[in-house]
């Protein structure tokens, strides 16, 4: 059976990347008994100077691109409905605020160290508080509870959020990525070697891993 090894370079705080992941996920599930496929998450922030407490999200959209609220909203809208259809549903509201995600991907590196499933299993379940529970993803309450649904030890996860451990492990991947020219997300590397970019339906997710499993 081929082996395929994916590094999936994300941002919680990122959108498409909740649409990227869904695609993959269903490409993943259709290689089942063809390839055995190895998903890791790498960190990328989108917004590293996020200050305390957020900021509102459209209002930070249109500062940085230059749209007016009405093109943001459209835009979102159908963000929402791409990433309905691979089961990430997302509550885009007027109020939605974005937040700092660097001890999100902490926990997410730790929980990569105790089983690559439930490191899965906390990606899906931050991307939903960030984006349809619209919940503070700097703050350690919610990402202690997020730690616990995703089948994490939840006092384990309290720890490494209050110790501050992972962080330059963090760091150093965020710039290794940066180094090898990654930048926006979400961007799927493929054993190393082939790059997918952006949140791709499952179909091109498919095609991009039977070619590879067919090199293998």
């Amino acid at each position: 059976m081929a082996k395929i090894s994916i590094d999936f370079v994300s941002d919680v705080a990122c959108p498409w990347c909740a649409v990227g992941l869904g695609g993959l996920l269903a490409a993943i599930e259709r290689l089942r008994g063809e390839a055995e496929v190895e998903l890791h998450f790498r960190p990328f922030e989108l917004n590293p100077d996020m200050p305390k407490g957020g900021q509102n999200t459209i209002e930070r959209l249109m500062a940085k691109y230059g749209y007016d609220r009405e093109r943001i909203q459209a835009n979102r809208k159908v963000i929402s409905e791409r990433a309905a259809a691979v089961g990430m549903p997302m509550l885009m509201a007027d109020d939605n605020r974005s937040y700092n995600t660097f001890d999100a991907h902490r926990l997410l590196h730790w929980a990569g160290l105790q089983d690559p499933a439930l490191q899965v299993a906390l990606k899906k379940r931050l991307l939903a508080v960030y984006h349809d529970d619209n919940l503070d993803t700097s703050d350690a309450e919610v990402l202690a509870r997020a730690a616990a649904d995703a089948g994490l030890d939840e006092a384990q996860a309290r720890e490494v959020l209050a110790s501050g451990r992972h962080a330059d492990e963090v760091r150093t991947e965020e710039a290794q990525w940066r180094d090898r020219g990654i930048t926006s997300v979400p961007s799927v590397i493929l054993n190393g070697k082939y790059l997918v970019s952006g949140g791709q339906p499952p179909d091109v997710f498919e095609q991009a891993l039977r070619q590879v499993a067919q090199e293998g």
